[in-house]
């Protein structure tokens, strides 16, 4: 197992690179339909609602989303114009459907077996007012080789979540060992954004303190056919709970509240400070 962070041989190259990450990221996040612009976290029952932020009456039940729009009412979906009813059928759990209206966008989607509509607004204040994300200054000592331990099968694990009695569950392959400080640590991975590549959620002793308390995620490229694994903590980045209130973000399992002190990565948004 290696014990020393992987070198970074051009100082400059790397502080480039890794603002250009953070750039791209913060664009992400402030996206003019992306979690900043989020007015609203709606709970469908089969009972329809209407909602002051979004056209229609939203109910679901056995065969899935409906919506009923008003005489003049219209949302755009896939290209093309919806009136009426409209049935969206089920959603498979963390799948989600786009919907147009006007210059906002209403996100249909499932989280922890529930159904709920989350209107995205450009014009939303904590998008509007963002003004970016502090971090630690990059550093080539949390740049970690470490290890892959595939499981013999992938492991149900059953995860809190940023909304209270919500629960997420996720099918982990394997496990991440690596050291820092000569002190052996572990984290459980979970399936990343692209295939192969493995995402880490964890906590460690900056959480709550400098960081946001509740979780970081940091993105792991395909592991190595040696399972040779590289985690680049400068990466660690908030999930959108750390800036709003209306996001269902998974929090880590237990094994991954890193005892150690990770200074490096995003640290609590100016959104939450004070």
């Amino acid at each position: 197992m290696a014990t020393q962070a992987t070198p970074v041989t051009d100082a400059d190259t790397f502080t480039a690179e890794w603002q250009e990450w953070h750039r791209r990221q913060e664009a992400h996040l402030s996206d003019r339909h992306g979690f900043l612009a989020i007015t609203s976290l709606h709970w469908l029952s089969e009972t329809p609602e209407r909602f002051d932020d979004a056209p229609g009456a939203w109910s679901t039940g056995s065969e899935g989303v409906v919506v009923v729009l008003d005489e003049g009412e219209e949302i755009v979906i896939d290209g093309e114009p919806v009136r009426g009813r409209h049935e969206f059928g089920v959603i498979a759990e963390r799948d989600s459907v786009n919907v147009a209206w006007g210059d906002a966008v209403i996100e249909v989607a499932k989280r922890g077996g529930n159904d709920i509509v989350r209107p995205r607004h450009p014009d939303n204040p904590l998008r509007t007012a963002f003004h970016g994300t502090p971090a630690f200054a990059p550093d080539p000592k949390w740049v970690v080789s470490g290890r892959y331990v595939l499981f013999a099968e992938p492991r149900p694990t059953t995860v809190g979540a940023s909304v209270e009695g919500l629960e997420h569950v996720y099918d982990a392959p394997g496990q991440v060992e690596f050291e820092v400080d000569g002190q052996r640590l572990r984290l459980t991975a979970f399936p990343g954004k692209n295939p192969g590549d493995l995402s880490v959620l964890f906590t460690d002793a900056t959480s709550g303190v400098t960081t946001y308390a509740a979780n970081r995620v940091v993105q792991v490229p395909t592991p190595a056919a040696d399972g040779t694994v590289v985690l680049d903590f400068n990466r660690a980045v908030n999930l959108p709970c750390a800036y709003t209130d209306l996001a269902t973000c998974p929090l880590p399992p237990a094994e991954n509240r890193l005892p150690i002190a990770v200074e490096a990565g995003e640290k609590i948004p100016y959104e939450r400070q004070g």
